[in-house]
């Protein structure tokens, strides 16, 4: 009888075209290269180092606002770099294929930045250039600047923008898997026809968000859709990333995960109301580790990290995230001075998270960050990502506390130990993004897109 082979994990590195991402403040460090943001050559140099390290992605967060809720305003989140400036990150994409083969590259972009019919044509031109490693982080949009500086009077509350989201894959659906036949393309060089007019079909969405003819620009490229991320974690976000995710962004625990409790098995019973495989999607865990040739080293460099990470900038953050301004809170207050039963909502489930130990709101929002932190010898970390593989995450999202020496830290001490114990590859399978995590390069038939591809007609 055979054993059972280990289960396959995969990984991502996290990172963002700005300064500050989310470990807070440790750009001041001189190791890191993120005053280099503006530049291609980390973007280079990075983009090679986890392709050889057999990383699946590289995945680039974005906003389109500012984070201004904390004090009133945007001058914590200015003055600190918290993702503010920050480029764009689709445009870094070519550059970085040219420099690699088979990494893939997913982006961040809200639903409300860009128009769906524009944004299939850059979607397709981006998987037309990486050769099929383009993947797409769907994101609704969470923070007021962002709207206003759109031209939105308000930002559509959440549900609603959960709705608009669904009209807004369809379209792409539509677009991309619709639009040109499979055999549309000829380019027959003698006859002189590139495509058939006849296999080329306009769409005529009409919806409560979006009318648009088509048909799609571009020609279908080798994934036709792009991978699909999503984050969402409220009710309305995981019963959207049961319908159209395929790889989904998490926090949990080895215990809820062991309980059969959170996100992963929910959104999993939620796909397979909607006729899709639970299998379908894959769930990656945020971590942040903090590699050292021992475990003293390791705790060393993480507590100096924990003594740099900015207070402010992290509140900022975090205000903007939960929609609250944390910034009348005196940070040196003690949490046993709080009374969280008598709070409601985002602050009260921030102070119920405090981890043991936490003394004032200065740890708890430094915490909030180091709480990423996975702490140890190359060993221990890979046998923790392993015990989280057997407790049912697919993979991993790397945070960088320095970029690029948090990925080569993890690529030469942890990878290594994964590959020989047979859960990350040596080399990289040959095709698009999606082949090498799914095993196609297209959408299968259960998953919702496949409704608006253009049949034969039966001759029989």
């Amino acid at each position: 009888m055979s054993a059972t082979p280990p289960k396959r994990l995969s990984l991502n590195a996290f990172s963002m075209n700005c300064v500050s991402h989310i470990q807070q403040g440790l750009w001041v460090r001189p190791e890191a290269r993120q005053l280099e943001y503006k530049h291609l050559d980390p973007w280079l140099e990075l983009a090679r180092i986890l392709e050889k390290g057999c990383f699946d992605a590289l995945f680039l967060a974005d906003v389109v606002g500012l984070y201004d809720s904390y004090k009133g305003g945007a001058d914590v989140s200015i003055r600190e770099g918290m993702q503010v400036p920050v480029n764009d990150p689709m445009l870094l994409i070519p550059a970085m294929a040219t420099v690699t083969e088979h990494l893939g590259f997913a982006f961040t972009a809200s639903i409300l930045q860009t128009h769906p019919f524009t944004f299939a044509r850059q979607l397709s031109t981006l998987d037309h250039l990486t050769n099929g490693r383009v993947g797409w982080n769907i994101v609704t949009g969470y923070l007021p600047n962002a709207a206003a500086s759109l031209g939105l009077e308000n930002l559509p509350n959440h549900d609603a923008r959960y709705d608009q989201a669904d009209e807004y894959l369809e379209v792409l659906y539509k677009l991309l898997e619709g639009s040109w036949e499979e055999d549309a393309v000829l380019a027959d060089v003698q006859q002189r026809i590139y495509a058939d007019p006849a296999k080329v079909h306009k769409i005529h969405h009409v919806g409560p968000h979006y009318r648009v003819e088509g048909p799609h620009l571009c020609e279908p490229s080798p994934q036709r859709v792009p991978l699909l991320f999503q984050a969402g974690s409220s009710e309305r976000g995981r019963e959207f990333a049961a319908r159209h995710a395929e790889c989904a962004f998490i926090l949990t625990t080895r215990r809820a995960l062991a309980a059969g409790r959170g996100p992963v098995p929910d959104v999993r019973q939620r796909a397979a109301r909607y006729g899709r495989n639970p299998d379908d999607i894959r769930f990656y865990q945020a971590i942040s580790p903090v590699v050292g040739g021992t475990e003293t080293e390791a705790r060393a460099l993480a507590a100096e990290y924990t003594e740099q990470l900015s207070t402010e900038a992290a509140l900022a953050h975090l205000s903007g995230s939960i929609g609250v301004d944390l910034g009348a809170i005196d940070p040196d207050r003690p949490l046993e001075t709080f009374d969280s039963q008598a709070m409601t909502g985002a602050v009260k489930g921030l102070l119920e998270s405090a981890p043991p130990g936490t003394r004032t709101f200065r740890d708890l929002a430094r915490a909030n960050m180091a709480g990423q932190f996975l702490v140890g010898t190359p060993e221990q970390i890979a046998d923790t990502l392993i015990e989280f593989g057997e407790a049912g995450i697919d993979g991993f999202n790397l945070v960088y506390s320095v970029t690029p020496g948090t990925f080569v830290d993890f690529i030469d001490g942890v990878v290594p130990i994964l590959q020989e114990r047979g859960h990350v590859p040596r080399h990289y399978e040959d095709g698009p993004l999606r082949q090498r995590l799914f095993g196609s390069p297209r959408l299968p038939e259960r998953h919702p897109a496949a409704a608006y591809r253009h049949r034969q007609p039966s001759t029989a």
